[in-house]
């Protein structure tokens, strides 16, 4: 048995543990990184790169299909499924390098691939090797999340790890789960030619605001896609090629292939948690403001922590431990500020508060701003005038936004510059956006909010005339 010591020990070689790790590193700290899987973790492998990769060929499909109204002939827009499959593969591999354990060894980086598991408050094993180290993160990530619906262990099935390697085009893609990666999967594989059913148990997109997740859902029936809610699956049965979905009420669906997205579970089976006096929770490990677990030794980072389950929290985490583990220095994580977009089309993006949770907390002083893609002259060059934003705004600052529409995922990043730094609204409206650009939406939606506190108010009228009148 081999036994090293390290400053930090990095369970998970994901974006939360390849950014801690790339940190302390390059800061001076001695760093041992473990990965028994993929380096890159889910996102390069199974989620935002292949399934971005996927709408991509999704979206040029469509774009060919539907070019009449740019004064371009409509035309077939065929798909290879096969080789839209390969394109993923291909995007994945040009971003690897990033991630690879011969970059990270190039910091420095002592990299293991070995899954770990505790044996101590500040030992790890992996394979036959015993870490010992001063600091310890788990970054492990999640995984697909499989209900245990009866007859579903005798289907075949496809989760978000396995559907990119699949090559035969689905003709009826059924997928469970009408969350966010359900509905993108689902429209992307509309758009190549597949009928696709969502099945979902309550309601499409119901973490979102309903009155932007409406647009969405809307988009995506009319191009074809069949949307069931508060169809609760109760029993799957059939075999490949001819599955059957039916609901808890009865209702009954049939395709070809079955996609499970209901969710995602923390990676914590592997690793001993007991062992370490490390306290789990049903959505992962319990940590503190600054991300420590019941062992203040070892922290926990990105959705094995138990909260927002994105990429770019994941890295947010790793610049806040990365503060409180090197330098001793207090930090602690908050969401008020963390965005988050569903790359449908139209996309639909949050920061802050919604609507409903704005009016909880802040009652009758919440001002509610809307702005239309409609008024957009970029948005109607492009023919992409479907969505709006939504802003709410407190005492002249605000506290959330709400975007559907194209770029959606773009505009918000504005909005989550100004939460995270507290601006105010006169800022985001001092701003001079070029023209014409999808970002004058955010602009004019500012101005929106000052546009009635100028224009209909008697005193700012009764000024204007005053100097009219008097002053040379």
């Amino acid at each position: 048995m081999n036994r090293i010591k390290t400053d930090v020990l990095i369970i998970g070689a994901g974006s939360g543990g390849l950014s801690v790790a790339a940190g302390a590193a390059q800061m001076g700290a001695d760093v041992v990184l473990l990965e028994g899987h993929k380096m890159g973790g889910d996102c390069l492998n199974y989620g935002c790169v292949p399934s971005k990769a996927l709408i991509a060929s999704g979206k040029a499909a469509y774009g060919q299909q539907h070019s009449a109204q740019y004064g371009v002939a409509d035309a077939a827009g065929t798909v290879d499924y096969a080789a839209a499959k390969d394109h993923v593969a291909d995007v994945i591999a040009q971003i690897a390098p990033v991630d690879s354990q011969e970059r990270f060894e190039g910091f420095g980086i002592n990299v293991i691939r070995e899954f770990g598991r505790f044996i101590s408050a500040d030992e790890v094993q992996a394979g036959d090797t015993v870490i010992k180290a001063r600091r310890i993160v788990i970054a492990t990530g999640s995984s697909p999340l499989v209900p245990p619906i009866p007859g579903l262990d005798k289907v075949p099935y496809e989760t978000n790890e396995t559907l990119f390697d699949l090559h035969e085009k689905p003709a009826h893609l059924l997928i469970i789960g009408g969350g966010p990666i359900g509905m993108e999967m689902a429209q992307a594989h509309i758009r190549m030619g597949c009928a696709v059913t969502v099945i979902e148990g309550a309601k499409a997109l119901g973490k979102d605001d309903p009155e932007l997740a409406t647009v969405v859902l809307d988009s995506l029936r009319d191009e074809g896609v069949v949307i069931e809610e508060d169809a609760l699956a109760a029993e799957i049965r059939g075999k490949a090629g001819a599955i059957e979905v039916e609901a808890k009420d009865g209702r009954i669906f049939k395709g070809s292939h079955l996609l499970m997205a209901v969710g995602r579970k923390a990676n914590t089976d592997k690793l001993d948690l007991e062992k370490a006096g490390i306290e789990p929770t049903k959505s992962g490990i319990k940590v503190d403001d600054g991300l420590r677990s019941t062992n203040r030794k070892v922290y926990a980072i990105g959705d094995v922590a138990g909260g927002l389950q994105f990429t770019h929290v994941a890295g947010y985490h790793a610049g806040v431990i990365i503060r409180s583990m090197l330098f001793g220095l207090p930090s602690k994580a908050k969401t008020a500020h963390i965005p988050w977009a569903t790359y449908t089309d139209p996309e639909l993006a949050q920061v802050g508060l919604t609507e409903a949770q704005a009016k909880e907390q802040h009652g009758s002083k919440l001002e509610v701003v809307r702005f239309h893609y409609t008024h957009n002259d970029r948005a109607i060059a492009e023919r992409k005038t479907k969505g709006f934003i939504k802003l709410m705004v407190v005492k002249g600052r605000p506290v959330g936004a709400s975007i559907v529409g194209y770029q959606a995922g773009e505009l918000i990043n504005l909005w989550a510059l100004a939460l995270a730094n507290k601006m105010k609204m006169s800022q985001i409206a001092a701003m001079v956006a070029p023209y014409p650009t999808i970002g004058e939406i955010n602009k004019r939606a500012a101005g929106a909010y000052f546009s009635p506190r100028l224009f209909e108010s008697d005193l700012v009228k009764q000024v204007v005339g005053f100097v009219q009148r008097y002053l040379p």
